[in-house]
């Protein structure tokens, strides 16, 4: 009987290890902890963003303000709690002010920036830095003149993984187009603007 015994629990041992040898690789069984981070931050996503951007020209008293949206995409690299990337985005913007006999506006911009950040699970607040560019545009009856500026831009942002595929996002930019001359003032002008943005991104 002992023997009989001995020999039923040996093949269960068997039996025991062959059954978990089976399982799919990496599957936990219900008493394994959680991993500390599980939503996936790594590879690539696109897609749209819409906020409010506000600023001021130098050399004038106008302070430029309206609504902006675009489109932005990226790469994001993960390791651990820690992500970086790099992302680019264009915008147009309705972003304008008169101060007699000046109107000035940004009709455009775009940026191309480092991004790094820690994750917790799905949620991600990171800071990002690089260069910034686009249109400033000044008008005075009918006279008009267009410069395309190039300056940095830096912020601060926080995105949030809903589904594997899809997240929202809010971020603060601050942009310095920096100044160049324009005929029609007879000075220098650049814009310094704001912006607070909400966003969705798909990842691939």
């Amino acid at each position: 009987m002992k023997r009989i015994s001995l020999a039923l629990i040996a093949v269960a041992a068997a039996a025991g290890t062959a059954f978990a040898a089976d399982l799919p690789r990496g599957q936990m069984s219900y008493s394994s902890p959680a991993p500390a981070n599980i939503y996936n931050w790594s590879g690539f996503y696109a897609g749209a963003n819409l906020g409010y951007e506000w600023g001021k020209v130098s050399n004038s008293s106008t302070n430029p303000a309206g609504v902006a949206g675009g489109l932005q995409g990226g790469y994001n690299w993960q390791n651990g709690h820690f992500v970086f990337g790099g992302e680019t985005d264009i915008q147009v913007s309705g972003a304008d002010d008169t101060f007699a006999p000046w109107k000035f506006s940004n009709p455009w911009f775009g940026t191309l920036r480092a991004r790094g950040g820690y994750a917790m699970s799905n949620i991600l607040v990171y800071a990002t830095l690089g260069l910034a560019y686009g249109d400033v545009k000044v008008e005075t009856g009918a006279l008009d003149e267009n410069k395309t500026q190039i300056g940095w831009t830096g912020g601060l942002g926080m995105e949030v993984g809903f589904t594997p595929n899809w997240s929202a996002k809010v971020e603060y930019l601050y942009m310095d187009l920096g100044s160049r001359a324009y005929t029609i003032t007879g000075v220098e002008n650049g814009l310094s603007a704001s912006m607070l943005r909400l966003g969705v991104n798909y990842h691939f």
